[in-house]
């Protein structure tokens, strides 16, 4: 994978859950920021069977450069919740080399 920067927005975020995903009721894709605020995007489902999900990066939606984290997490109809893996990734400025 290349580099990733700051207001990239032609950017697919995809991670897994590790379970099958037959009847969730939400997906999203949390991460925390290099200043360590936390928020969430909407995921969507690309493999239910392998519980991969997907967002689809917007204009504006990676603000600061440096280390983000992102991690899938899913809500089954029934309450029960299921969490992927973190994945670590840096963020840069454009134009750094």
């Amino acid at each position: 994978m290349g580099r990733i920067f700051v207001k990239q927005s032609a950017l697919r975020i995809t991670l897994k859950v590790f379970c099958s995903l037959e009847g969730i009721l939400s997906a999203v894709i949390k991460y925390k920021k290099p200043d360590g605020i936390i928020g969430e995007f909407a995921a969507f489902v690309v493999d239910m069977a392998r519980g991969v999900i997907s967002h689809e990066v917007l204009e504006g939606e990676l603000d600061a450069a440096g280390w983000w984290v992102f991690w899938a997490y899913v809500t089954f109809s029934d309450g029960r919740t299921a969490a992927g893996e973190a994945a670590k990734v840096y963020i840069w400025h454009e134009g750094a080399g």
